[in-house]
Parts: structure tokens; C-alpha cells; sequence
């Protein structure tokens, strides 16, 4: 079934728990992803970034997770991850996501308040659900998760929450996105200070490449959605080599990818102690 940010997250912030959001960008990460979350009975978050509609138009893909969404036993957000243009926001909720994500956060303050509060307005009437995000979660080929004046702080959350009304909000406390070229160090205390001071649901970026550890304790001390990606092409792209190396056939090769990738999305779900949530 198709449902909003706010049917899952809500109850994942109650009960200590995060939902995954897996980006796909074909018909082969989607069938995977939805076969692991009804396998494990998991609620699950489902979309593409701006970033990878060269590798998977929105036009083209949108139909197929909707349709997944809508067949499943188990409540899937068909979300628009790291949505950068209105345009392309707004072309989101037309063809039927229910929830988008702004990424306001290399604008001047004032200007990411103003046009997510904006996008905000136009989604809920949609009866779709928004994320915005505050700080910035930089590129791990970049190094810049260790930039700390890039890290959320308690009264920026604050503000920008009250000022916009998202209804789960992007932080950054030492994450990035892609594969780290370091190891990361996640600034816990801040995100315990954050989930003090703040109800709205807090989600975290750049989680491929986190350690099992990590992962835990973001959970414990009040992430309520957790992105990943990266480690979903890992898989693939290492199933599709073994699977070459095996001498397979292209379709014998396809199926060993959509089910490395499934194994991965499920090993995330037990990390995240969302399986038998739904």
C-alpha cells in the first residue's frame, strides 16, 4: 500500500526504530526492494534522487515503483529524495509520489526557508509529506563529512522547522554521501541533543558505508529514516562480476544482482529493527 512519510515515521520515532529509504534507479533494484520488505514484513521507503534521473527518467521509473507501492503488502513511501529544482518537485507529486524531499541546503538560509515552506504548502495539499534538510550532508570524494561548520546545530533544526513545517527533517552530523574515502565519524551528541529539543522525525544521509554499530546507535538515539544507495550498486555491480566470471547468461546474471541486492536491503532492515513492523 501507498502511504506518506508521517504513516511510518511517526510510529518509527515512537517504537525506537528506523524505516530505510533505498533508492532505485530500474525495475530490478525496485523488485528487490519491495521483495525484501514483504519477506520481512518491513515498512519501506521507495524513490530516486534528482542526481540519477540521468540513469532512471522520473517519467519512466515513477510508474513502476507506484505501482509496486500500491501492490504491496506493506506500507511503501514512494519519496523524492534530494528534489533541488521546484520544477522537478512539483513534477514528482503530479505523477504520484507521496512525499518529496527539498534540498534547500546549499541556498542562503533564507532562501531554502522560503521555497521549502513553499513546496511544503503545495505537497501537503497534495496529502503528500515533505523533508527538508538543514546543515549539509556533503560528497565523501569531497572529504567534507568532517567539516564540522557544515553539522546541523540544535537552533538551526529548531528554526528552520518552525519556519517551513517539514514534516521530517535532514540533519548532518558527519555523514556523506557515496563511498567514504575515510572513516566517518558521526557526532552522536549532537544528534542526541537534536532528538531532545526537536518532535519532527530526523533522518540521516549518506548511510552506505556505515558500520553496524553505527547504524545501531543512530537508531537508539533518534534517527527515524536512514538513505542508502551506494551499498545497493555495491551489491549489484559485485553480483554481476561473479555472476560474468560464472559465465552466465544475461538473464541468469540479472537474477543473481536482484537478489544480492534484495539480501542487502534485508541485512539493512534487521540493522534498522524495522523487520515485522508492518
Amino acid at each position: 500500500m501507498i502511504v506518506n512519510l508521517d504513516a511510518v515515521l511517526k510510529d518509527a520515532q515512537k517504537n525506537h526504530y528506523a524505516v530505510g529509504l533505498f533508492n532505485t534507479t530500474d525495475t530490478d533494484m525496485l523488485e528487490a526492494a519491495i521483495a525484501a520488505a514483504e519477506e520481512l514484513r518491513s515498512p519501506i521507503v521507495i524513490g530516486t534522487a534528482e542526481v540519477l534521473l540521468p540513469f532512471g527518467e522520473l517519467k519512466l521509473i515513477a510508474p513502476s515503483i507506484i505501482a509496486a507501492a500500491k501492490r504491496a503488502t506493506v506500507p511503501v513511501v514512494v519519496h523524492y529524495d534530494h528534489g533541488l529544482t521546484f520544477d522537478r518537485c512539483m513534477e514528482a507529486l503530479q505523477l504520484g509520489f507521496s512525499s518529496v524531499m527539498f534540498d534547500g541546503s546549499v541556498n542562503p538560509y533564507e532562501e531554502n526557508i522560503k521555497q521549502t515552506r513553499e513546496i511544503v504548502k503545495i505537497a501537503h495539499s497534495f496529502g503528500a509529506t515533505v523533508e527538508g534538510e538543514i546543515g549539509h550532508v556533503g560528497q565523501a570524494a569531497a572529504g567534507d563529512d568532517h567539516d564540522v561548520s557544515l553539522y546541523t546545530t540544535v537552533e538551526q533544526a529548531q528554526s528552520y522547522v518552525a519556519s517551513t513545517g517539514v514534516d521530517a527533517l535532514a540533519i548532518s552530523i558527519g555523514t556523506a554521501h557515496g563511498k567514504y574515502v575515510k572513516t566517518p565519524k558521526l557526532d552522536f551528541q549532537r544528534l542526541r541533543e537534536i532528538r531532545a529539543n526537536l518532535d519532527t522525525p530526523l533522518v540521516l544521509h549518506g548511510g552506505s558505508g556505515l558500520s553496524d554499530d553505527d547504524f545501531r546507535t543512530c537508531v537508539r538515539d533518534g534517527i527515524a529514516k536512514l538513505n542508502i544507495f551506494t551499498d545497493l550498486c555495491v551489491a549489484g555491480e559485485r553480483a554481476m562480476a561473479e555472476g560474468l566470471s560464472d559465465g552466465l547468461a544475461y538473464l541468469e546474471i540479472r537474477n543473481r544482482k536482484v537478489e544480492a541486492i534484495k539480501e542487502t536491503v534485508k541485512r539493512k532492515m534487521e540493522l534498522f529493527s524495522s523487520a515485522r513492523r508492518a
